[in-house]
């Protein structure tokens, strides 16, 4: 997984779906305020609750979102996008994955 400075991903679990081919990959992504807004990918659905803070995404075809704890969001299967921290303090989400089995979690774009 690309090292993206100001984000931690803690892996809290991965496992096979019913789905041939496709898996559940589940993260909690802490963001830093100083964290750069990295535009990329996921080989799949993205589900996310905001567990902490307050984080901008910006998802290509869309208008942008903030997104407050508490509240979800899912970004499409390989929809390019980015989150930004826009708080002061700690920005934390759970985000679950439902990919592709064998493709990288997470694809950055220029």
């Amino acid at each position: 997984m690309p090292d993206i400075p100001g984000v931690h991903r803690v892996d809290l679990q991965r496992h096979d779906l019913s789905a041939p081919g496709r898996e559940v990959i589940q993260n909690r992504v802490e963001i830093s305020p100083e964290a750069p807004a990295t535009r990329h990918f996921h080989p799949g659905e993205e589900v996310i609750y905001v567990l902490e803070g307050t984080i901008k995404y910006e998802v290509d075809g869309e208008p942008a979102q903030m997104v407050q704890t508490g509240e979800v969001l899912t970004v499409p299967a390989e929809r390019i996008h980015s989150a930004k921290n826009i708080g002061t303090g700690p920005a934390a989400e759970l985000a679950t994955y439902i990919v592709e089995k064998g493709k990288p979690l997470v694809t950055v774009v220029d």
